[in-house]
């Protein structure tokens, strides 16, 4: 694989990761347990669009193919997707929705704040906008989950199989690989080593659930595949929908 089409592939896995949380915060318009969060879920899914189309716009510009960001959200086929698995799965109640968002915001702060030092000036510049933003989305996730684990009998109940829901998907996050390991590598790296991300997000998420009197899950069977196009039915499920409107209505302008 060249560089070109390396970077292009690094691109699609950031970029269809903030795509597809994208779509699943927005399910929870309307149906947030509070007025303030549905708020709230819903400017979190609109910083991850942002984020979705500065990296497929660029994905597609380094493609040289012609596909723009509506292109490569719209028109690809399940199989065609670069995202983690934890992203795609459906969100449950508050509580696993809750426990996903504090997952993959500790998650992406600590990797864009790597990025901004990365050698290639676009991605530095997305890290550099994106890490402020992934910044209010982990401390809404910890508040979230500090209030919810250290709440009622109840609530630490549901946080506790929040967690457990989750915490099968956290592994993929973290696995390198040879695209990985080509674009990291050198005196100028172009992305971050996701192994190189445990051990600070495992800090971060570790103390926030000792504060809310919970632990982390027991080793569990890890979910793998999203990085490869393996995913779940439930891409599917989430892409007829998200891509509806466009594939019913082709070339149409609003």
């Amino acid at each position: 694989m060249s560089e070109q089409s390396q970077l292009v592939e690094y691109a699609l896995r950031l970029g269809d990761d903030a795509l597809v949380l994208a779509q699943r915060l927005g399910e929870w318009v309307a149906r947030a347990p509070e007025l303030e969060e549905d708020v709230a879920m819903a400017n979190v899914a609109l910083d991850l669009l942002g984020q979705a189309r500065a990296l497929l716009t660029y994905a597609g510009e380094v493609e040289g193919a012609g596909r723009d960001e509506d292109a490569l959200a719209y028109w690809r086929d399940d199989r065609d997707f670069r995202n983690a698995l934890l992203v795609e799965a459906p969100g449950g109640d508050f509580a696993v929705t809750t426990a996903r968002q504090l997952v993959f915001a500790a998650y992406q702060y600590e990797l864009y704040e790597r990025l901004r030092s990365s050698a290639d000036q676009t991605l530095a510049a997305i890290a550099g906008k994106a890490v402020k933003e992934v910044h209010y989305h982990r401390d809404h996730a910890t508040q979230w989950v500090l209030r919810l684990g250290d709440g009622t009998e109840e609530s630490h109940r549901r946080m506790r199989a929040g967690l457990d829901t989750v915490w099968p998907y956290v592994d993929e996050l973290f696995d390198a690989d040879d695209l990985t390991a080509a674009l990291s590598a050198g005196t100028a790296p172009i992305a971050v080593d996701p192994a190189e991300l445990r051990d600070p997000w495992q800090a971060y998420v570790g103390a926030v659930l000792a504060e809310a009197g919970l632990e982390p899950p027991d080793d569990v069977p890890a979910r793998r595949g999203g990085r490869q196009g393996l995913h779940t039915e439930h891409l599917g499920h989430l892409l007829a929908e998200l891509q509806h409107l466009h594939r019913s209505h082709p070339g149409a302008t609003w």
